[in-house]
């Protein structure tokens, strides 16, 4: 097994495990700039992210929001699976928008002002997840989105983790299963990435005891922040 892939999915699982996302956000940039595919990026990352989103989804399901899950399905599935399906021919650089519409979403605890932007904003739910899937289906980011408006919803920390971690394992699955359905071939052995799903999965049991339960309520809103000031940066640097 690559020593690189193996030392990003340890991290980016890391992140996944506290926020409920992070794998596709941050390995699929990761995995580019190391050389990989974009095909063997999501072949890499798609199985870890679903088992990392399935435990939480197991030990906090009664924490989803439904109503917000169900219009994920309903607006984001399905152009997620048509914009996959046509990737390999569609290359669109939206990386610095996305990047600002993060950072302006982290400064919304200490400016009133976008705060008051954003819950505007969010009203109009039905066509933001309609974007979120096809920025998810082209380029892998839309966990950004997801996060943005997940956080925006001023959510109890369980709930912000386990609907994230719902939603995204969602749409995790329907591109693996796209995928496969499309006989898509992936250069790193099933063997090896059967055992990067092995060791996320240790990488969870030990974050959740070591570090998420840790955390109260409060400072894990202020992570959030972080997390989400952060992930725009690096989406920006990397689109420049």
């Amino acid at each position: 097994m690559p020593i690189d892939i193996l030392i990003a999915i340890i991290t980016v699982s890391v992140i996944q495990s506290v926020f409920g996302v992070g794998t596709l956000l941050f390995g699929t940039p990761i995995l580019l700039l190391l050389g990989y595919e974009f095909v063997d990026a999501l072949g890499i990352l798609l199985p870890v992210s679903i088992a990392i989103s399935t435990l939480q989804l197991l030990k906090h399901h009664e924490e989803i929001d439904k109503v917000f899950y169900k219009n994920v399905l309903i607006y984001s599935v399905p152009l997620v699976v048509v914009f996959l399906a046509i990737v390999t021919s569609v290359k669109i650089h939206i990386g610095v928008a996305i990047g600002v519409l993060l950072i302006v979403v982290a400064l919304k605890s200490f400016l009133p002002a976008v705060e008051r932007a954003l819950t505007s904003i969010m009203k109009y739910e039905r066509i933001y997840l309609v974007t979120l899937g096809v920025v998810h289906g082209i380029s892998n980011l839309g966990g950004s989105l997801l996060t943005a408006i997940i956080y925006a919803k001023n959510y109890s920390k369980d709930k912000t983790r386990v609907t994230g971690a719902a939603s995204y394992a969602t749409l995790a699955l329907c591109q693996l299963v796209t995928l496969l359905a499309m006989n898509t071939e992936f250069s790193l052995p099933y063997a090896d990435r059967a055992s990067l799903v092995q060791i996320a999965i240790v990488i969870f049991l030990l974050t959740e005891e070591l570090l998420y339960n840790q955390i109260a309520n409060e400072k894990y809103n202020k992570l959030f922040t972080i997390f989400l000031f952060i992930s725009g940066l690096s989406l920006i640097v990397k689109s420049l």
